[in-house]
Parts: structure tokens; C-alpha cells; sequence
């Protein structure tokens, strides 16, 4: 799962139709080391979709524009709206939704 550097390429990249997942992380956060290797999985499981990883630490401007302050937070976008939010490591509320989209 790439790790996004910057607002700018945050907006780009999930500025597309499909849907997109963002877990958003910190390094010193014990739960988003618990979910970082199931995400990979589901990221090779669901590759219609495109993961990706926000360090809120490095990009506080990002999580706090997506009113992140819970770590970690999956994202779901798409064209740039949120359109699920799952709260904590919660692999299968993630599988769950994943699956229903798929």
C-alpha cells in the first residue's frame, strides 16, 4: 500500500470513480500495526480498488480536513466523497464492505 506525501497528491488520488481506501495511521499506534498487514492483504484480495496510507502525523492538514482523530480510520471514497468510515481495527466491518462492493 503506497503512503501518501502530500495534500496534493491525496486529492488526486482519490479524486477517481472507483472506490478508493485510505487507512488512515499513526507510527506509534498499536491498532494500526495490529490492521496494516490484513489491509495488505485485502489490498491484493480487492484490486479493482486502490489502497492507500495516511500518516496523520506527517499530514495533519489531510486528517484533520477529513475530520480524523481516531487512529486508525479506513476512508472509503469515492470521486472524492466519503462514502463509508470505519472507526478502529475492525477487519471484518472492512472485509464486510469491501465484499459488498466488490
Amino acid at each position: 500500500m503506497k503512503v501518501i506525501e502530500s495534500a496534493d497528491e491525496f486529492k488526486s488520488l482519490t479524486s477517481v470513480s472507483k472506490l478508493v481506501v485510505i487507512d488512515f495511521f499513526a507510527t506509534w499506534c498499536g491498532p494500526c500495526k495490529m490492521i496494516a498487514p490484513l489491509l495488505e492483504k485485502f489490498s491484493a484480495e480487492y484490486s479493482d480498488f486502490d489502497f492507500y496510507k495516511v500518516d496523520v502525523d506527517a499530514l495533519p492538514e489531510v486528517a484533520s480536513q477529513w475530520d480524523v482523530s481516531s487512529m486508525p480510520t479506513i476512508l472509503f471514497l469515492k470521486d472524492g466523497k466519503e462514502v463509508k468510515r470505519i472507526i478502529g481495527a475492525n477487519p471484518s466491518a472492512i472485509k464486510a464492505f469491501l465484499a459488498s462492493q466488490a
